[in-house]
């Protein structure tokens, strides 16, 4: 019973914070037909930032993450003035976007390494002690990570269903040149959803660093993975990322217990050959037919 529980607390801690990551993943897919490769970057900046706001600059825990929250925003923004916008009318946008995304975040890494040296660092934001369930110990961190996890999803569900913006979002999302048609500003709503999704990322980023340490390459494995649930679930598809992202992160507590921790990675790649073969649309998404 006291493994069952210690999977079960790490499954649903790596879902959460998987699910944060890849919602943002999702929604710039479902809007913009855009693969972010830049996203692990931003995923890195959001981490980083809150450690220079609590940690450099003093100030308490709470506003390095307000800090984390603006800062990806503003850099999701940055990304769709810089690179997508320019490249909106441009023939072959899904792969030049994927190509200069990837660049973006080259630049990103490179950015914080110059910033803060190539050493880790432990992020501040870190709440000590726990709670025991039996004979686990379950810390707190782990239970603020999943609280703010579980807001986080609410809000963002509000914001899509009941807000004019949301609206929005999904009639572009569905079919933009109708959305276009009514009146919706899609060069707007793209600028929103990417600075979404960068605030998202940067969420991510310090609930991952709490976890593990700052390092200018610690978003490469989240946005890997992050991919890897948008595939399962159905690229585009926001809900569906969600509760794929809580399966595969209870798999992969699972696995690694059983079978250690290097085997993980590997049963998720697994994982996502099975879907493609079996639904190359994802579980959750739904096949297109084109006729000619």
């Amino acid at each position: 019973m006291d493994v069952f529980t210690q999977i079960i607390v790490s499954g649903l801690t790596l879902g959460a914070m998987y699910a944060i990551s890849t919602v943002g993943l999702s929604l710039v897919y479902g809007s913009l037909n855009m693969l972010n490769m830049a996203h692990g970057g931003i995923l890195t900046i959001g981490g980083y930032a809150a450690y220079a706001v609590s940690q450099q600059w003093g100030w308490p825990p709470v506003f390095g993450f307000l800090a984390a929250l603006v800062v990806g925003a503003a850099v999701g923004l940055l990304i769709f003035v810089a690179t997508a916008w320019p490249l909106l009318s441009s023939k072959n946008f899904e792969t030049n976007i994927f190509i200069a995304t990837i660049g973006v975040g080259a630049v990103f890494e490179n950015i914080v390494l110059k910033l803060f040296g190539p050493y880790a660092k432990p992020q501040p934001l870190n709440i000590a002690g726990g709670i025991k369930i039996g004979a686990v110990l379950v810390p707190y961190q782990n239970i603020s990570i999943l609280v703010v996890a579980v807001v986080m999803m609410i809000l963002v569900a509000l914001l899509l269903q009941r807000s004019r913006t949301g609206r929005a979002i999904r009639a572009t999302a569905q079919n933009r040149d109708a959305a276009r048609l009514m009146g919706v500003n899609v060069v707007r709503v793209y600028a929103q959803v990417l600075a979404l999704s960068g605030a998202l990322a940067a969420v991510s980023g310090v609930m991952i660093s709490s976890l593990a340490t700052l390092s200018p390459t610690m978003g490469g494995d989240p946005m890997l993975k992050a991919f890897i649930i948008c595939v399962v679930a159905g690229l585009g598809n926001t809900y569906g990322a969600v509760a794929a992202a809580v399966v595969i992160g209870l798999i992969e507590a699972s696995t690694q217990y059983v079978l250690g921790v290097r085997f993980g990675f590997a049963l998720l790649l697994l994982l996502v050959i099975a879907v493609l073969i079996w639904r190359p649309s994802g579980i959750f998404g739904k096949s297109r037919v084109v006729r000619l």
